[in-house]
């Protein structure tokens, strides 16, 4: 017993039943108003407890839905439904996973080279970096119409867009990572590649850029999360067809809660799959630079 309580899932179990618990109790004090105004109507007095709670976890627009509500919708959409039409979640998910990739390529790539560019010229660090700061205090969802109509203007439509939204927020959590992570190396180990005679190419790739890796990785597991929010952000002012982001939109419009719903946990199962990828990715990288497990 001691060490199934001292388990890592058992405390994941703990913390999920928890939240299971507190999801049906805030289900039950948002949706009692309209249920009781529904027995008003009705002029039904004195109603059993159990035939509360089932009227309760089957309204068909409950202003929030019960746990088993929003599984029963994520199967239908996901395991019932023909994954090549717009009903289907994976339909949703696989257009906003290209948009997805691309913007977090976009903004692995942006990221180290700006990276680079601040730890190798003080220039660019003292001008560069505060700008780069800067970009993320304006708020995304005032930028983002902005960017899809300048976009459109020029004939830039569809996946382009949402991918530069989901660069412009992926990028900056490579940057601060890996200037980090190129400045990592001690002054002792620097001054020794000097003694050597390495030059500043020696000097990154044998020892900046392997003293960086780990902080690639932690940062690209931030952004992907980042460019993921970005490429939702991005479909709901272009009125699109496809997506996780006009899903939400189309469940706010018709008053489909637990549509909603369904389509923020494909999101956050999406975020965990891309997120799980990239930990494995690190892990096989690591045994090929020979590092300890």
């Amino acid at each position: 017993m001691v060490r199934v309580a001292e388990s890592r899932w058992f405390a994941v179990s703990v913390v999920v039943l928890a939240i299971i618990a507190i999801w049906y109790w805030f289900t039950i004090q948002l949706n009692m108003p309209w249920q009781q105004s529904v027995y008003a109507r009705a002029g039904e007095e004195n109603v059993p407890f159990w035939q509360l709670l089932d009227d309760l976890f089957s309204q068909q627009r409950p202003v929030l839905p019960a746990p088993h509500q929003v599984a029963v919708e994520f199967w239908n959409s996901v395991v019932n439904a023909n994954p090549s039409t717009p009903r289907s979640l994976i339909f949703h998910a696989w257009i906003t996973l290209s948009a997805t990739g691309l913007g977090f390529l976009f903004g692995t790539v942006l990221g180290i080279v700006l990276a680079v560019l601040i730890v190798h010229n003080r220039a660019m660090d003292r001008s560069l970096m505060p700008w780069v700061i800067a970009s993320q205090t304006i708020p995304i969802l005032a930028i983002a119409p902005m960017i899809v109509v300048v976009l459109n203007s020029v004939g830039l439509t569809g996946l382009i867009p949402k991918a530069l939204i989901s660069t412009y927020l992926s990028f900056f959590p490579v940057v601060v990572g890996m200037v980090k992570g190129f400045r990592s190396p001690e002054a002792i180990h620097l001054d020794l590649m000097h003694t050597y005679n390495a030059s500043g190419a020696q000097v990154f790739w044998k020892l900046r850029w392997p003293s960086a890796v780990p902080y690639l990785f932690a940062s690209m597991k931030v952004g992907v999360a980042a460019s993921l929010v970005g490429a939702i952000v991005g479909e709901l002012p272009t009125g699109a067809a496809g997506g996780l982001g006009s899903r939400l939109l189309a469940g706010s419009y018709y008053g489909q809660t637990t549509q909603i719903w369904a389509a923020l946990l494909m999101a956050a199962a999406l975020s965990a799959t891309l997120i799980f990828a990239i930990a494995a990715v690190e892990r096989l990288t690591g045994r090929l630079m020979g590092a300890r497990a």
